[in-house]
This record gives C-alpha cells, sequence and structure tokens, in this order.
C-alpha cells in the first residue's frame, strides 16, 4: 500500500503528461504481483467498494473530533481524503501497514458490518500519505491527472507493445491482470481479442484553422458534420454486444435501447445523440442518460438515443481499418441499405466545391447539434491514435458572453486550497420590474495559474455569505465565458444550459451592471 501510496503522490505533483508516464511505468515494473494489477484497476477506473463510501468515511471523522470541527475542517482543506488523513493518528502499537493486494481482496470479501473495523485498523497502521491514498482508492476519486487511456499506454510501453494492442484484449480481461502482464514481461501467450465484438483504438483528429486549410488540396478531402453528442463505438461478436466510449470505458448498461437494437456483428465508429422526430436535440438532452446505473422506461422514452454512425471498422469478420476511408465508407453504405436498421444512421457527406463553400456552409449551419466540420483524406486508412495530417476537426468559434460571478466552491487536488469553481449568472427582470442574476453555467477552467490565484483571492476578500463548502460573492466581477452552444433548459433557474462554458477572460474593466442578460442568451438558442 505505502509504494502505490507514494505512487498517487508523486502523480499528483506532477503536471507533465510524459512524466507521469514515466512514474506509472516505474511501477509497473518495480511492483510483483498482484499489487501492480490493482493499481493498474485503480488508475483505469476498474475498482468499487460498495460497504466503503464517503458517508461512512464521514462518521469516521465525526467520531474522531465532532461533527462541527470535522465539518469546518473539510471545509477549509476541501477534500474528504485529505481531511480525514491528516486529522488521523498512525499508532506506534499498530501492525505493519497492508499491501494494496490485502487492502482490495479484504474489502471484496468483507460484509458491510465488517468493514468499518478494518479500515480503522488499517487508518491506525499508515502514514499520512498511506492514509490519503487507501481513502482516495476507496472513494474511486484518485484526481491524480491520470487517464485510462494514459495508464494503459504505461502497461503497453512496459511490454514494448503499441497501446492499441492492448486496448483490443482489454475488455476480456479482469483484474489483477495476471495474463496481461505475463504477455507483456513474461514471453507468455497474447490473451484472446475477441477482435468483431472488441474496443479498437479509435483514430482521432487535430484541430485545424482556415489559415491551415488553405494550404490543403480539397480534392483530397471529404467533409462530415462534427455531431455534438459523444464518441462511441458499436461493437458486436458473438451474442456480446457492447457500446464503448472513447476511452474504451464500457457504457453498454445506461444505454440498454442501442445494444437491445443491434443484430449485427462488427465494429463501428459513431456518435452517440438522443434523437426525437428526426431531429438531433441539444447535447443536455443526452447529458440526462449519461453516467447512470440504471434507466427508467420514462428515461428511455423521453430521451431516446441514437447512433449517427462514421465509419466501419470490423465487418463480417474482416478487419476494413487498413482500407481507406472513401473505401470504408462504401462498404458502410451498402451495409446500411441492406435493412432498416433502428436508432442507427450514417453522418451525411457535406458535398462542397472548395474551401471557400465548405467555409460558407460552416458558418450558416447554426442547427442545434452540430459544433463544425469534420475533414478526412479520402485514400486515408484507419489509424489508432492521432496521427497528423489525415484527419481534422474544424469547430465553429465560441460564443461568448460576459456575465458575473455569483458563488465559488473549491476545487479537487492540487486545486482544493483554491476556490477554483465558479457559478456565474447573467440578468433578467423579475415579476415586479427589478433586476436579479439567474445563474446559467458553471466552469473551472480556462483560466492561468496566476488568474487562479488572483479569482482565489477575490474570492476570499469578497465573500458575503456561506453555504458549507460554498461562498457567496458580492456581484461585482464580470467573466467573459467562452462556450459551444445554449439551449432551453427547465433544469436551470434562468431557463438556459450552456455546452462546455470556461472562462476566457477577466472583465475588471466592466461594471457588472453592463453584463449580459438571460434574453441575449435564449436569442442565441438555435
Amino acid at each position: 500500500m505505502q509504494a502505490f501510496a507514494r505512487l498517487l503522490d508523486a502523480l499528483s505533483f506532477q503536471p507533465a503528461r510524459n512524466a507521469k508516464l514515466r512514474l506509472i511505468e516505474a511501477y509497473l515494473r518495480e511492483t510483483p504481483d498482484p499489487d501492480r494489477g490493482w493499481a493498474l484497476a485503480a488508475l483505469t477506473g476498474g475498482l468499487d467498494f460498495a460497504a466503503a463510501k464517503p458517508a461512512l468515511l464521514r462518521s469516521f471523522g465525526h467520531e474522531k473530533i465532532g461533527e462541527e470541527l470535522f465539518h469546518l475542517s473539510y471545509d477549509y482543506v476541501g477534500d474528504l481524503a485529505e481531511t480525514l488523513a491528516l486529522i488521523w493518528e498512525t499508532k506506534p502499537d499498530a501492525g505493519p501497514p497492508p499491501s494494496l493486494g490485502e487492502v482490495v481482496e479484504t474489502l471484496q470479501r468483507a460484509t458491510k458490518m465488517q468493514t468499518p473495523a478494518i479500515l480503522k485498523r488499517w487508518l491506525d497502521e499508515l502514514d499520512a500519505t498511506g492514509r490519503w491514498a487507501l481513502l482516495k482508492l476507496l472513494t474511486g476519486a484518485l484526481r491524480v491527472g491520470v487517464s485510462a487511456r494514459l495508464a494503459k499506454q504505461a502497461v503497453a510501453n512496459i511490454g514494448s507493445q503499441p497501446v492499441a494492442e492492448v486496448e483490443e484484449v482489454w475488455h476480456g480481461l479482469s483484474a489483477p491482470y495476471r495474463p496481461l502482464f505475463d504477455w507483456l514481461t513474461a514471453d507468455g501467450p497474447k490473451p484472446a481479442s475477441n477482435m468483431g465484438g472488441a474496443f479498437l483504438s479509435p483514430m482521432l483528429a487535430n484541430p485545424i484553422d482556415r489559415a491551415e486549410i488553405d494550404t490543403l488540396d480539397p480534392a483530397h478531402f471529404r467533409a462530415e458534420w462534427k455531431w455534438d453528442g459523444i464518441r462511441v463505438q458499436v461493437a458486436s461478436l458473438g451474442g456480446v454486444k457492447r457500446l464503448f466510449s472513447r476511452a474504451g470505458e464500457d457504457v453498454s448498461g445506461a444505454f440498454p435501447d442501442i445494444v437491445e437494437a443491434i443484430d449485427f456483428e462488427g465494429v463501428f465508429d459513431g456518435e452517440l445523440l438522443v434523437r426525437r422526430d428526426e431531429a438531433v436535440a441539444p447535447f443536455n438532452d443526452l447529458q440526462q442518460r449519461l453516467n447512470r446505473k440504471t434507466v427508467t422506461p420514462k428515461m428511455l422514452k423521453e430521451h431516446p438515443a441514437h447512433v449517427r454512425l462514421y465509419d466501419v471498422l470490423w465487418l463480417d469478420g474482416e478487419d476494413l481499418r487498413a482500407l481507406s476511408f472513401d473505401e470504408r465508407r462504401t462498404r458502410l453504405e451498402a451495409w446500411m441499405a441492406e435493412k432498416p436498421r433502428p436508432r442507427f444512421d450514417i453522418s451525411p457527406l457535406v458535398r462542397f466545391a472548395d474551401w471557400a463553400h465548405l467555409a460558407t456552409l460552416r458558418e450558416e449551419m447554426r442547427q442545434d447539434g452540430i459544433e463544425g466540420l469534420m475533414l478526412k483524406r479520402g485514400d486515408a486508412p484507419y489509424l489508432a491514435g492521432r496521427p497528423k495530417g489525415p484527419w481534422f476537426k474544424w469547430k465553429r468559434d465560441p460564443m461568448l458572453a460576459d456575465c458575473v460571478m455569483m458563488y465559488a466552491q473549491r476545487g479537487h487536488g492540487k486545486r482544493s486550497s483554491f476556490y477554483s469553481d465558479y457559478t456565474f449568472g447573467a440578468w433578467r427582470e423579475t415579476a415586479e420590474g427589478k433586476r436579479e442574476l439567474a445563474p446559467v453555467g458553471k466552469a473551472y477552467f480556462g483560466f492561468t495559474d496566476e488568474e487562479l490565484r488572483w479569482l482565489d483571492k477575490w474570492v476570499r476578500d469578497h465573500t458575503t455569505n456561506r453555504f458549507g463548502p460554498v461562498r457567496e460573492v458580492e456581484q461585482q466581477l464580470v467573466l467573459e465565458v467562452a462556450f459551444d452552444g445554449v439551449a432551453r433548459s427547465t433544469r436551470h433557474k434562468s431557463g438556459v444550459s450552456l455546452r462546455f462554458p470556461r472562462i476566457n477572460r477577466i472583465r475588471t474593466d466592466k461594471p457588472a451592471a453592463e453584463a449580459d442578460t438571460v434574453d441575449t442568451l435564449l436569442h442565441l438558442v438555435p
């Protein structure tokens, strides 16, 4: 457990991706089984401890120093695991700290009644960093800046294999991944891949602007609309049907309507959307379906899921990725023409004469559900990762609005000491004819570290009220907010929801009274 704690601690203070990669690689090389396998499961979100939830951990804090003092400490520190790790003390006469494997395997067997005593014993045995790592492991909120993809890249590197090879066998494995490590480090056989039903590493696009586009030959490229949903992969083989996110997470459970409609075998690349009456619904509607363990009949009816297909990677037992985009597109269109396929259609190609014509089409298309264009070379094979040259994404310029900060909350991980999450509002007129701010969104990035320190101090100096970890501030500071779209929303008091909001500028030059109104935002709704 102590080695895993040192890894998490090092990762939390390391901002660079390649440096994080080297830290994980070193840990996986130096740590024996099964601990390194359990660590890999933790880093990729593959562990869940049903009996050890945040409510139980908060009760430990209440018992230790009292409910009010723990509440104040938690508010000041901003992170549950860090707070509890700091207030606990290592007992000199406690036994040796547990290994990571012992922690995982013991909790997998323990009952709900046994778990509290087990956890308290371990907290007594571990030092402060070990306690923090244990608590992070239990809550599943590691927050050390490591994606599942990065962890898979690290495990691929220790065996000198492409990460695509690891991803193709990943979903046929389970923690602690002994067959995977045997293959990568001990000349063992490669685990079975279940190719037609496996997750295949996606091909990603590079951003491009108009000046760069003018250097390309339009005859070499095909254009598609960039739909505002989430990228998915539909995979089916031998009766196993799965829906994967772009990162390879199995999201089938949240979309049973899509899984039920899979009556074919193959692997397809597409965009997950909510679609009603032949029209794509705003992204906010899709958000109602995401990250749900159970989906009600009402949710299925009111937010029907749909996959708009971009590409076919595997079909009729044949790997098509080496074919050109034009050849794969022909195969996809022929397959779709065979029979009606409910909940699936093909993303249409955008016909254009030259780049000027395409630029005009891009600006004119303000339909909800579209956030720009994709450009794909007609002769390009499907290559895992983000190769330079074959695929580009040409997104619409973001919309901008001047809003007023209303509330601030501490962040997590490295930002747990800073007020870095900001709720902002726009003006509207009340029934009594007065002006008031109504919240229209929340953002926690877009600013530099220097701007974060300035904003944190501003929040502390202008707090007017506290609600647990949230501070209400004077309605004075204008933030220029960038966002990719806006939709009507019954869930938000203002009646609008912003898509992907982020802080673009701090407008200390602008009086709060001159910030934008809710009506201005409503006029931007397609």
